[in-house]
């Protein structure tokens, strides 16, 4: 059965962190088209797959309408994920969406509707939902382990914006190509993991956001201006009356890409941790007696068959196979919901509604 057809828009970090090597590791998927308006990153990525120069691209719009391509992967800077995930939408071609999915709702919510009317194939890259210790944490949840769920505590923590890292100016330091700052990197996924684990839908929330280092330097010379958040906190209230805590930050000092996620019920409690130990996702339980009297917490092994791989799964659904579990537009929709409400109330100092 022949592969399918991959183009890929936008050549920087995540395509070739994630993107890329996920599709040279697929059975099911074949690079046939990359697209960057950087002439530099292109040349990289031809070399590097062996893509011919007809099949090598500055304008997306050329790559989504390649007869060659058969699925558009977007990779791009949030302010390109619209437009560009709007044409593969409009060309009828299927489509792999990093997170935001959009830089507001309204964004959001013309591509679920597109994508609804077209009945498309897609999935939105909330990363973490491919983690082997996430999805076995979901199950625990929904399955009724740890009974009714009171309480749910997110951290996602990086470092690298602090001032001694001497970081310069880039396109996530604008709001008008990001959106947001730390609240749509790194909080996105913490907002759908919440989500994606317990299985509940935010009803309100409350935020406090912050920036440090309001100015930074540009590679080309001069000083730009950052108008986004460097760290975001903020409380929300989910389904079934849980509460939430949150805080999001690129000022935790020593770490690289730490997450921790604590959720408390009736019955029993679990932590979900990334890369306390480098890279690598952890899941500890506190479930009955004698383990709630002292106050013990044990590291469970984790079964083989919640290992899956990101590009794999998109692959899956375009071939009408997959699990279920991967994010859709829709998910994108719930989660950009939450970043504006959290933005809006951070400037008026009250809940919002969901």
């Amino acid at each position: 059965m022949r592969k399918i057809g991959i183009g890929i828009v936008g050549l920087g970090f995540i395509a070739n962190g994630v993107h890329l090597p996920g599709i040279q590791k697929s059975p099911d998927l074949e690079l046939k088209a990359i697209c960057d308006i950087n002439p530099d990153a292109l040349k990289a990525t031809q070399t590097l797959y062996g893509i011919d120069d007809a099949h090598c691209f500055t304008d997306f719009r050329d790559l989504i309408n390649c007869p060659d391509v058969d699925a558009v992967d977007i990779c791009t800077p949030n302010d390109v994920h619209y437009p560009v995930a709007k044409y593969a939408i409009e060309a009828g071609k299927p489509y792999n969406l990093e997170k935001p999915v959009g830089l507001n709702t309204s964004q959001a919510n013309t591509l679920a509707e597109m994508t609804k009317e077209k009945g498309l194939a897609h999935m939105v890259c909330f990363s973490y939902r491919f983690k082997a210790a996430a999805r076995y944490a979901r199950d625990l949840v929904q399955s009724g382990e740890l009974g009714e769920i009171y309480h749910a505590h997110m951290q996602y923590f990086q470092a690298w914006g602090m001032p001694f890292q001497d970081v310069p100016m880039r396109w996530y330091h604008a709001k008008e190509h990001a959106g947001s700052g730390v609240l749509g990197d790194l909080g996105s996924h913490g907002i759908d993991l919440v989500r994606f684990i317990t299985g509940k839908d935010y009803t309100k929330v409350i935020g406090n956001q912050g920036t440090y280092v309001k100015e930074r330097r540009k590679n080309e010379g001069g000083i730009g201006k950052v108008d986004v958040d460097d760290f975001t906190h903020f409380l929300a209230e989910l389904d079934d009356h849980i509460s939430a805590s949150f805080l999001f930050t690129r000022f935790a000092y020593g770490r690289g890409n730490y997450q921790r996620l604590e959720l408390s019920g009736s019955k029993g409690a679990l932590i979900y941790k990334l890369d306390e130990t480098p890279g690598v996702d952890e899941l500890e339980v506190c479930i009955g007696e004698p383990y709630a009297s002292v106050n013990k917490f044990t590291k469970l092994p984790i079964p083989d068959k919640y290992y899956v791989d990101q590009m794999q799964s998109f692959a899956d659904i375009c071939l009408k196979k997959g699990d279920g579990l991967s994010a859709d537009i829709f998910d994108g929709l719930r989660d950009q919901k939450v970043i504006d409400a959290v933005i809006e109330s951070a400037k008026s100092g009250s809940w919002r509604e969901l």
